[in-house]
């Protein structure tokens, strides 16, 4: 099979809609001579059209040359028939995500291209493995997922099926380089990289969501404030919640029903109500009326309360960044270096970092706060104070927190917050994805911050602390709520015995 160069061979799009268009932009903006099919007729011709509208005004904005959009559009053919493309040394589909749809065309597609030619499929979620199943050359049927829009998003998932020649792989992966891409390989498994290790991203939001331990702008917020662009209820309203719910129900029912990956009632009711967000003019948010409303993450500068006696506790950033905070404050105070958990002794009281377990578990005159992942100043930061404590210590923690640089949002005793509890899922659903061979660490990181930009990678944040707090926060999380959803990866687990947890 011919595989060791793809950057000149003629290409085959098939599927006219947003992505195959896009697609055919990158492949012919590389060179390559690219015939565009749909099986609608028409459609072809039509996203030609619309494509070359859409790049002349790129043209008039300074962003592209005349001359490179003339030439772009030159090497795009729209084609009326698949016997038309026998020519073509690669196709690459992007037709509806349905298991027969993309079988009977790669069957229809065997008996028209050369025996060397490279099968891609553009799908998100569908086995490459069931794909190529009846193909006489199963080999060269390789996943290519892009995402949308594809001709800014630099990530492309290279997607090996049981079947899949490594070659093949290996020449999608490199071809995609040329193309300017950041390619990563990826194991055919439920929601290959990017969809399976952000469902936490999500479903900790909709857990708390369902529990009333937040609204959804407070905890938007605070997901912005570690540095996500988005927080997770604007996302899915952004997405549609009728395809975020598509795409849990798929991974959930595609992993035999493991609880980890359950859908949400709170998301499922959305869903019944046709309450479908930004498409529907209405999600969690209403954009009928106005602009998403924000939390009140308004923030000015204090001082520190008074106090007779203060400790910071533990060690690690956080614990650092209390007692620089005290010292430029010039106030005095002590360091207990020893102690099992990190945070600020105040008069007795406890203002602590999460370590997973609700406030109220801890004592009575304690509250905890969350991660704080971002080093700004002003940030959104959620805190819980235990149910036992006193009107003046729950007024006197918020305050505590606001002189030290935060914008406390206040919410329900739940486990791990907020940040805590939804970084250590995503950590953990990552290395369940490196020991099942889906991924490598470093392939995970670049798929999530490349897919969905997040402001780092999972094991990047595993990096900036131990594989014990994870463990930690897990394990709080799991006896809370006794069930399959919050258990360790095996993977993650050995790590913390590793760094010295028996």
């Amino acid at each position: 099979m011919m595989t060791a160069k793809l950057n000149e061979v003629p290409l085959l799009v098939v599927g006219a809609g947003v992505m195959g268009v896009g697609i055919a932009q990158v492949a012919a903006q590389a060179g390559h001579t690219v015939m565009l099919y749909d099986a609608r007729e028409g459609a072809a011709s039509e996203a030609k059209t619309q494509l070359a509208k859409s790049l002349d005004a790129l043209v008039t904005k300074g962003k592209l040359t005349a001359q490179g959009v003339t030439q772009t559009l030159s090497r795009i053919e729209a084609i009326a028939s698949l016997d038309a493309a026998a020519a073509a040394r690669l196709v690459v589909e992007a037709v509806v995500e349905q298991l027969d749809v993309k079988r009977r065309l790669f069957t229809q597609l065997e008996a028209i291209v050369a025996a060397d030619c490279v099968l891609a499929s553009n799908t998100s979620s569908i086995s490459i493995t069931a794909i190529a199943n009846g193909l006489q050359h199963p080999g060269r049927l390789v996943g290519m997922h892009f995402f949308n829009p594809v001709p800014l998003m630099k990530l492309i998932e290279v997607v090996s099926g049981l079947q899949t020649d490594p070659a093949v792989a290996a020449a999608i992966f490199d071809l995609s380089k040329v193309w300017g891409k950041v390619p990563v390989h990826a194991r055919s498994t439920p929601g290959f990289i990017v969809n399976r290790i952000a469902r936490p991203f999500y479903a900790e939001t909709l857990a708390l969501l369902q529990e009333q331990a937040a609204t959804p702008a407070m905890l938007d917020a605070c997901l912005r404030g570690a540095g996500f662009r988005m927080g997770a209820c604007e996302l899915m309203d952004l997405i549609g919640h009728d395809t975020n719910f598509s795409v849990t129900s798929a991974v959930y029912e595609a992993n035999f029903y493991d609880k980890r990956f359950a859908p949400s009632r709170v998301q499922r009711e959305l869903v019944d109500g046709g309450l479908l967000g930004r498409k529907s003019g209405r999600g969690f948010y209403d954009y009928a009326v106005a602009s998403v409303k924000a939390a009140n993450t308004a923030f000015e500068p204090t001082p520190l309360p008074a106090a007779q006696a203060l400790c910071v506790w533990g060690v690690g950033p956080v614990a650092e960044r209390l007692a620089t905070a005290l010292a430029q404050a010039g106030r005095a105070f002590v360091r207990d270096e020893n102690s099992d958990w990190v945070g600020l002794a105040v008069d007795g009281a406890q203002l602590r970092l999460t370590d997973g377990r609700p406030a109220s578990q801890l004592g009575a005159e304690v509250a905890v706060f969350d991660l704080p992942l971002s080093k700004g100043v002003g940030i959104a930061l959620a805190w819980a104070p235990s149910s036992r404590a006193s009107d003046g210590w729950c007024a006197a923690a918020a305050a505590w927190l606001q002189a030290l640089g935060f914008s406390p949002q206040r919410m329900a005793d739940a486990p791990a917050l907020v940040l805590a509890r939804t970084v250590a899922m995503l950590i953990n659903e990552a290395a369940d994805a490196v020991q099942q061979g889906v991924c490598t660490p470093q392939g995970a990181d670049a798929a999530m911050k490349l897919g969905v930009n997040y402001p780092s990678g999972p094991f990047e944040w595993l990096a900036q602390w131990d594989a014990r707090t994870v463990v930690r926060w897990l394990d709080a999380l799991d006896a809370h709520y006794r069930g399959e959803r919050y258990r360790v990866s095996p993977w993650l687990r050995q790590r913390a015995w590793q760094e010295g947890v028996q």
